[in-house]
């Protein structure tokens, strides 16, 4: 199952806080159709029925079920410019 780093938690809660149910709300990963290498990644109040759900440091990743077999050894990070936009970067899991 895809792992959250500390910063991509904190991204997160950061975007969530302010939605109308921050309780439920977090961010959700699909897939664009059929495609399995293009992923797309939007805000959500509530995980889509068949969606699989990460909660990390009370950040919560909704991945639908390519997104959760494309991200299944993976791990969430993220970071921000000099602007303070957040973007984040999918990376190998360690160990």
């Amino acid at each position: 199952m895809l792992t959250l780093t500390a910063n991509a938690a904190q991204a997160i809660r950061s975007l969530t806080e302010g939605a109308p149910e921050p309780a439920q709300s977090g961010i959700r990963i699909a897939s664009s159709g059929d495609d399995a290498s293009s992923l797309t990644l939007s805000l959500a109040t509530a995980p889509e029925p068949a969606d699989a759900v990460v909660e990390s440091e009370g950040a919560r990743v909704y991945l639908d079920p390519v997104a959760a077999t494309v991200l299944d050894d993976k791990s969430l990070d993220a970071g921000s410019d000099d602007q303070g936009a957040v973007s984040f970067l999918v990376t190998e899991r360690a160990g």
